[in-house]
C-alpha cells in the first residue's frame, strides 16, 4: 500500500483532521504493509494517531500499552465522541466497570484496549488476551525498554516477548523521546526493521528557550516577577519534590497568582479536580512534579518554567514539548541553580543497591528449588532492595540467562456473593455443580468474603490449578459473585546452579554502577545545555540525532551573545557541624545490619529510604535526611571515614 492510498477520507470522517501530520502517514504505511514501525514525535505531535487510525483499517483488537492513566482517559473520551468504540483497564476502575469492559472485549465490542505495562502481571487478563485476536499491539513510552534510555522499567523489557506469546499481528512503538542508541535498542527489541523507524525533528520554532543563573534565595521573587511582567498564559512550573510544589504554589497564591500544586502524594480525587480547573482556564499555574501534563491534551500552554533542574535532556525535551502545542509562540524558562543537584543525584544514587542486598538475593534465588514462586513485596522487604530496584535486578538476572520469568498468578481469590450463597450453589447442575459445591466446601468463609487458595484447592480435588480460577470467573461472568484477587506472586523457572553466584553478583553490580554512572552523565549534560557557549537549541536537538547549521535565534546564547553559568549556592557547613561520630557510631551500634556499609550510612543521612530503613523505623530518627542538600559522594567519603575508623 502507498501512501497515497491511504483512505485520507476516513481520517475526516471519524476523526475531523482533514490531513496527516508530519510523520503519521508513513507510519501508518509501515503498519498497514510490514506490520512493524516506530514512530519518534515530539510531544504533541499526532503519535496517538498512528494506532487510532489503523485500529479502523484491521481485524482484530488494537490494544494499546501506555503508563500514562490522564492519556488513557483523554483519548477514550475523543474516541467514543466520535463513535469510535475504546475502553481502559487500570485500577481506578470498579469491580462492576471491569467486568462490563472484559465482556466488551470478549464479544469484539470494543476495537482499543488501554491498559498500563503492570496488566500484563495479571494471569486472567493474560488468558483472555491470549483468546482474543489482537490485529495491533502498540507500546507508548517505548524508550521505557531500553536499558539504557532515560526511564528503564523492567516491566517493558518483558512487552517483547509477550507479544510474541500473544500472537500481534502488527507492532507499533511510540516515544518523544529517544536518542539514535535508544531508537536502535527499541528496533532490535520488537524486530522493526531499520526503514520503518519514522524519526520527526525536534526542533520547534515557536519555543523561546531561556536557561536564566538564579540563587536560591532569589528564586521566588524571581519567577513571581516573571509571572507578573508576562501576559497571562497557561503555565506549568516544573519542581521535583512534593513539598517545594506546596510551598511554591503557597507562595504564588498569596501573591495574587491564581496557582495551585499538583503531586503524587494528592489523593487521586484532588489531582483529577486540579487538572481540570488548570484545564479550564487560559490564565492558570500548576506548580507540579514531573508527571503533570503526561497525556493530558491541552494546546495552549504558553509558559513552562523549571524551577528546579531537569533530570535529563530527555525529560527536559518532554516536559518542556507541552508549551506551545497549538503553533503559537510560547516560553520555556529553566531557573539554574547548582543546590539542585544534590537532591537530584540523591535520587540516582538512592537506586543503586549495596552489595550485601545483592548477594542475598542472589543466593536465595539460586539455593533453591529449581521451579520457584515468590512475593517480590517479602522478596524487598528480605533483601532491602526497593521493589523498582528488586524488579530491574531480577530482570538483568533473566538477562544473564540465570532465571527465566513465568506467568504472575494470584496466590488467593475472595469471592462474595451478589444474592446468597444458595443461588451461588444451585448455579449449575451435575458434575459442574458438584465442582463448585466442593470449591466453596473447601473454602475458608469469613462474615462478608470467602477466600479461595487456587493452588490448594486444584491439589485438594486434583485438578488444575487454571479449573477452579475459571470456575471463579465463571460465576462472576453470570453475575453470581463479586469477584477479587490478592496476593500476586511471580513464578520462575532457575536455570543455573550456586557455582554461578559471584559471576552473576558482579554482573549486577557491575550493571548497576553502570547505570548509576550513566545518570549522573545525563545529569551533567544538563549542566552543560544551561552553560552551552553557542545556540542551545542546537545543542538540544542535536543530542537526539537532528544536525541544524542555522542557529536557532531563539534561545539565551542566541538572543545574548553570552554563555551561563549555573549559579552557585552559599556554602554548606562541614557535616561534622550537623553530625558527629559519636552520633553516628551509636546510631550503627543500635542498627548494625541496617547501617553496615557506608553506602546505607549515606543513604541515611541523605533521606534515602528502603525497607530495612522503614522496618527499623530510621526514618523517625533526626538523623534521617539531615544531609540532603549535600552530595551524596562527600557525604559517602565521610561515612567511610567513619566505618574505618571503627574497623581500625
Amino acid at each position: 500500500m502507498t501512501t497515497s492510498s491511504i483512505p485520507t477520507a476516513e481520517l475526516l470522517e471519524r476523526f475531523g483532521f482533514s490531513e496527516f501530520r508530519p510523520g503519521q502517514a508513513a507510519v501508518i504505511e509501515s503498519l498497514l504493509t510490514t506490520g512493524r514501525a516506530l514512530a519518534v514525535f515530539p510531544t504533541g505531535a499526532g503519535k496517538s494517531l498512528c494506532y487510532q487510525f489503523p485500529a479502523l483499517q484491521i481485524e482484530g483488537l488494537t490494544l494499546v500499552v501506555s503508563p500514562l492513566i490522564a492519556l488513557m482517559k483523554d483519548q477514550i473520551d475523543f474516541l467514543t465522541s466520535r463513535g469510535i468504540p475504546a475502553a481502559r483497564l487500570d485500577s481506578s476502575l470498579t469491580q462492576d466497570e471491569l467486568f462490563a469492559i472484559n465482556q466488551q472485549v470478549e464479544s469484539g465490542e470494543v476495537k482499543l484496549l488501554y491498559v498500563a505495562p503492570e496488566r500484563f502481571n495479571n494471569e486472567r487478563f493474560l488468558a483472555q488476551m491470549k483468546r482474543t485476536r489482537i490485529g495491533l499491539f502498540a507500546i507508548d513510552e517505548a524508550h521505557c525498554i531500553s536499558e539504557w534510555g532515560h526511564n528503564f522499567r523492567p516491566d517493558y523489557l518483558k512487552l517483547a516477548e509477550t507479544a510474541k506469546e500473544l500472537g500481534v499481528e502488527r507492532i507499533l512503538a511510540l516515544t518523544a523521546t529517544a536518542t539514535p542508541a535508544v531508537v536502535k535498542d527499541i528496533c532490535e527489541a520488537f524486530n522493526i526493521p531499520v526503514n520503518d523507524a519514522t524519526v520527526t525533528g525536534f526542533y520547534r520554532p515557536n519555543l523561546t528557550m531561556l536557561m536564566t543563573s538564579c540563587a536560591t534565595e532569589d528564586r521566588r521573587a524571581k519567577l513571581l516577577s516573571m509571572l507578573k511582567d508576562r501576559p497571562l498564559g497557561s503555565t506549568i512550573v516544573y519542581v521535583t519534590l512534593q513539598k517545594t510544589a506546596e510551598t511554591v504554589a503557597s507562595f504564588l497564591a498569596e501573591n495574587g497568582i491564581s496557582a495551585r500544586a499538583y503531586h503524587a502524594g494528592l489523593a487521586a480525587e484532588e489531582r483529577t479536580e486540579i487538572q481540570d480547573w488548570w484545564m479550564g482556564s487560559p490564565d492558570r499555574v500548576v506548580v507540579a512534579t514531573i508527571a503533570f501534563g503526561m497525556g493530558i491534551d491541552k494546546s495552549d500552554v504558553r509558559y513552562v518554567y523549571h524551577w528546579n533542574l531537569p533530570k535529563s535532556l530527555e525529560s527536559y525535551s518532554q516536559e518542556i514539548g507541552r508549551a506551545g502545542r497549538d503553533g503559537e509562540p510560547s516560553t520555556v524558562e529553566v531557573l539554574a541553580c547548582e543546590a539542585d543537584l544534590p537532591v537530584l543525584e540523591n535520587f540516582i544514587f538512592g537506586d543503586t543497591p549495596d552489595p550485601s542486598s545483592l548477594i542475598s538475593l542472589v543466593t536465595e534465588v539460586l539455593s533453591g528449588d529449581e521451579v520457584f514462586d515468590v512475593s517480590t513485596y517479602d522478596l524487598s522487604g528480605r533483601h532491602d532492595l526497593r521493589q523498582l530496584v528488586l524488579r530491574t535486578a531480577l530482570t538483568y538476572l533473566e538477562l544473564e540467562g540465570a532465571i527465566k520469568k513465568g506467568t504472575p498468578f494470584y496466590a488467593e481469590y475472595e469471592f462474595k456473593p451478589t444474592k446468597t450463597m444458595n443461588d451461588v450453589l444451585d448455579a449449575f447442575e451435575g458434575t459442574p455443580g458438584q465442582f463448585v459445591k466442593d470449591i466453596v466446601r473447601i473454602a475458608k468463609k469469613g462474615v462478608t468474603w470467602v477466600k479461595v487458595d487456587p493452588e490448594k484447592t486444584a491439589n485438594s480435588l486434583e485438578v488444575e490449578r487454571r479449573r477452579v480460577v475459571k470456575a471463579l470467573e465463571v460465576l462472576q461472568e453470570k453475575g453470581l459473585i463479586e469477584l477479587r484477587a490478592a496476593g500476586v506472586r511471580d513464578r520462575f523457572t532457575r536455570l543455573v546452579g550456586p557455582s554461578e553466584s559471584n559471576r552473576l553478583v558482579a554482573s549486577l553490580v557491575e550493571k548497576f554502577e553502570r547505570r548509576e554512572k550513566s545518570e549522573i552523565d545525563r545529569l551533567q549534560m544538563v549542566v552543560d545545555l544551561v552553560e552551552h557557549p553557542a545556540c542551545q537549541v542546537n545543542a538540544l536537538v542535536g543530542y537526539f540525532g537532528e544536525d541544524r547549521e542555522l542557529v536557532c535565534g531563539h534561545c539565551s546564547f542566541c538572543l545574548t551573545s553570552k554563555a551561563n553559568k549555573i549559579a552557585i549556592g552559599s556554602p554548606l557547613p562541614d557535616i561534622d557541624i550537623l553530625v558527629s561520630q559519636d552520633q553516628l557510631r551509636e546510631l550503627r551500634h543500635q542498627n548494625p545490619l541496617v547501617l553496615s556499609s557506608s553506602r546505607n550510612i549515606a543513604k541515611f543521612l541523605c533521606g534515602l529510604g528502603g525497607p530495612a530503613m522503614t522496618k527499623a523505623r530510621l526514618g523517625r530518627n533526626p538523623l534521617f535526611g539531615i544531609l540532603s542538600s549535600y552530595r551524596f559522594r562527600d557525604v559517602e567519603a565521610y561515612a567511610e571515614l567513619e566505618t574505618v575508623g571503627r574497623k581500625s
